[in-house]
């Protein structure tokens, strides 16, 4: 579990003004689903769909307790020409690593990203999966074969660069920040894109303009997202609401308001709704705190000594003691010839 500094806090809170780019599917957001949304190919790229690219892929959300509803985990990616790289991001735009920008500049530029007058547009494509908080935590959580969190990062990143290959795109260059190992995570992904050069490392995100560009998407997403779902909480009709001015902060547990509004917004029963991640720590510490909910016993198996009901018992018909009871659904349609004679 990550501790943040205040000063790191302050860069992780969204801002009220937000840029509400294109990869806010509100209805997803706020129902807990997983989605993907894509940018059209940039028309630099449509004009001529053998031109060789580069392509980043960060993520953002991964650190904190509180997601969908509240804010995903977001995996951002990017695309454009090889020749633009550099010139384009990194000199033209100064894109860098999403965590070192302030909130407002990561806004200005991804809505740059999505302003049809700008170089950025023309040249840039760009993608964002947006994983549930109870998706994650269904993953995390499954009572056999746990789907952990690294492997769930794992597969929404394939599936990223596969569905952009799957455009026609002519991609040459991939650069990612590393899950894990980063030879253990680039060995497999050269097995799945063997055409490709792939280059996977720590502080990816610093080092390749394309990833600084992928974490601005996937953290300004991930920021509107927080900021779609306060706006449920900040509604005058909506119980409870007076509980949040202060906000539920950055998401991680270090941040005082987070631990707060998980605090204050618990319910005894349900915790809490398909906002918060069930699976990390600090939400099952505070489920498990004595008196914060209620305990419940489930039936199991064994509860009945082995004689659990089967779908059959209903139709057949098994009398105690000597006893000449008919199972009404077991002869609805008459008895058993056999049964009538004998």
């Amino acid at each position: 579990m990550e501790d943040l500094g205040s000063q790191e806090i302050a860069q992780e809170t969204p801002t009220g003004d937000v840029f509400i780019a294109p990869s806010i599917h509100q209805d997803d957001i706020l129902l807990g689903r997983s989605y993907t949304h894509h940018s059209p190919i940039p028309q630099s790229i449509i004009d001529d769909m053998t031109i060789e690219c580069v392509l980043g892929v960060d993520e953002a959300g991964r650190g904190p307790v509180l997601g969908t509803l509240l804010g995903p985990m977001v995996y951002g990616l990017l695309y454009l020409p090889l020749d633009a790289h550099r010139s384009l991001l990194a000199d033209s735009y100064h894109f860098d690593d999403s965590k070192v920008l302030t909130p407002t500049v990561r806004s200005s530029l991804m809505a740059a990203l999505c302003a049809r007058d700008t170089k950025l547009y023309q040249n840039c494509g760009w993608a964002a999966r947006v994983m549930s908080a109870r998706d994650i935590s269904a993953g995390m959580m499954k009572p056999t074969g746990t789907y952990n969190l690294n492997a769930q990062a794992m597969d929404a990143t394939i599936e990223l660069i596969k569905e952009v290959f799957a455009k026609g795109v002519n991609v040459k260059e991939i650069y990612i920040d590393t899950i894990g190992s980063p030879s253990v995570y680039q060995k497999k992904l050269e097995r799945i894109f063997p055409t490709t050069t792939i280059t996977v490392a720590k502080k990816a995100d610093s080092l390749y303009p394309c990833v600084s560009a992928a974490s601005v998407c996937a953290k300004v997403t991930r920021d509107a997202a927080l900021e779609v779902c306060f706006q449920l909480y900040k509604d005058p009709d909506v119980e409870g609401a007076a509980m949040v001015v202060d906000g539920w902060g950055s998401g991680y547990p270090s941040d005082v308001r987070c631990t707060k509004w998980l605090k204050n917004n618990m319910d005894p029963i349900f915790g809490w709704g398909c906002e918060c991640r069930f699976s990390w720590g600090t939400a099952k510490d505070l489920l498990d705190m004595k008196g914060s909910a209620i305990k419940i016993d489930w039936p199991t198996p064994d509860d009945d000594n082995g004689q659990a009901m089967r779908v059959t018992d209903f139709f057949t018909t098994t009398p105690e003691d000597g006893a000449d009871e008919t199972n009404e659904l077991a002869t609805w349609f008459g008895r058993p010839a056999t049964e009538a004679i004998f």
